[in-house]
């Protein structure tokens, strides 16, 4: 049996790190802007900033927590990009839903399936 563990093998990618801050309205949400950095913790001018939104949705089952890439290069324009973030983000979830839904209608139950599967024992 080897003596080295998979976690061993984990190495931190130092060419690709974020510094992250998270900014919220305390009433709708938050945005998280991640901001590429060299190694050193200098800012690295090659890579593009990245803004996500995130908000939750009530539902009756409770909070469900949406995520949406926002396009922005600035603070301020991911402002004003949140509501159609969020929104998209939404859309994307109730077309994933209503996808699921369809493959389950539409998914032919075998009678193994109806007696809980292969592994029945008698």
């Amino acid at each position: 049996m080897s003596e080295q563990s998979p976690i061993e093998d984990i190495q931190f990618n130092g060419d690709n790190i974020y510094k992250e801050e998270t900014f919220t309205d305390l009433e709708v949400g938050t945005i998280r802007k991640l901001t590429p950095i060299k190694s050193d913790g200098t800012e690295d001018p090659e890579r593009k900033a990245s803004f996500t939104a995130t908000t939750n949705i009530m539902t009756p089952s409770g909070a469900l927590p949406l995520n949406g890439e926002i396009e922005a290069e600035t603070l301020e324009e991911a402002i004003a990009g949140f509501s159609a973030a969020v929104n998209k983000a939404l859309q994307k979830l109730q077309e994933d839903m209503m996808k699921m839904q369809q493959e389950q209608a539409n998914k032919i139950v075998t009678p193994d399936e109806l007696r809980g599967g292969n592994d029945l024992i008698i």
